[in-house]
């Protein structure tokens, strides 16, 4: 009996997702957004500096998690390859998000339906190339874009979050401690994150420590954001599963995002 195995060299890359799916890694951190070619009609969804090492996890809109390592996606310097080739999706079911980085990494994940919790990108790694359930959604739900909450960043350690941030479609927003939520290797449903009323749904939940930035869309569908220090963040703090306070954005929030 053989057993072959495949040493990975441990060295930067940056992948690179396109909002069509086609992904690639190219060696090394710092790259220009500007400096990547996509096919027609294509464009940038995002760049992860992350490690050779370290593993693509790829969001279904049904909850179910796909993993890919870095080390097997093909290289930089073309349009990459898209991302269906790698795993097999369910049928009926499209990628909505992505994360790469180290199995360490802590995500907080959450549905529209305004439940969430912690997950390390170790509980998320699968065998197969269908994936497995992960994110229990109810029906008409959607899977909110996970927030990168501890563990490091292009190979460099991540301050942890301290709280969550949640905004809501109809503009309510609520913050709490992160240690208020539970963190479930197994997945699920998680914990009520904000109380929603009727019609509304959660647009996006972040951990944090000191901003967040919510983006959405305004009037005539202009694309706006906003970002939020700590002071207005205090101002929406309640304990989690509360219905927030509203925001006077001026615009419907899509998405909520840490920053650093």
């Amino acid at each position: 009996k053989a057993v072959a195995e495949v040493k990975v060299v441990d060295e930067p890359v940056t992948v690179v997702v396109s909002q069509k799916g086609w992904v690639r890694a190219r060696q090394g951190h710092g790259h220009e957004a500007g400096a990547f070619a996509f096919k027609a009609g294509d464009g940038l969804y995002a760049t992860f500096e992350c490690r050779s090492v370290d593993q693509l996890i790829i969001f279904g809109s049904n909850g179910r998690l796909y993993s890919v390592p870095v080390a097997q996606l093909p290289g930089g310097r073309g349009d990459g390859q898209p991302i269906t080739t790698l795993i097999e999706l369910e049928a009926g079911t499209q990628v909505q998000h992505y994360f790469a980085g180290p199995l360490s990494a802590q995500l907080l994940l959450a549905g529209s339906g305004g439940y969430g919790f912690v997950a390390r990108v170790e509980h998320m790694l699968s065998r197969n190339k269908g994936g497995k359930a992960f994110v229990s959604l109810g029906e008409g739900e959607t899977l909110c874009a996970p927030s990168h909450a501890a563990g490091s960043s292009a190979g460099q350690p991540l301050a942890a979050a301290t709280h969550v941030c949640c905004a809501s479609v109809g503009g309510r927003i609520l913050t709490f401690e992160l240690a208020e939520l539970k963190t479930m290797a197994s997945g699920g449903r998680g914990l009520m994150l904000i109380a929603l009323e009727d019609q509304d749904s959660l647009a996006g939940a972040a951990a944090y420590t000191r901003s967040v930035r919510i983006s959405g869309t305004g009037r005539g569908g202009k694309e706006r954001e906003e970002q939020l220090e700590i002071r207005s963040l205090n101002n929406a703090r309640a304990p989690r599963g509360r219905k927030g306070k509203a925001a006077d954005l001026g615009f419907k929030p899509a998405a909520v995002t840490r920053v650093e």
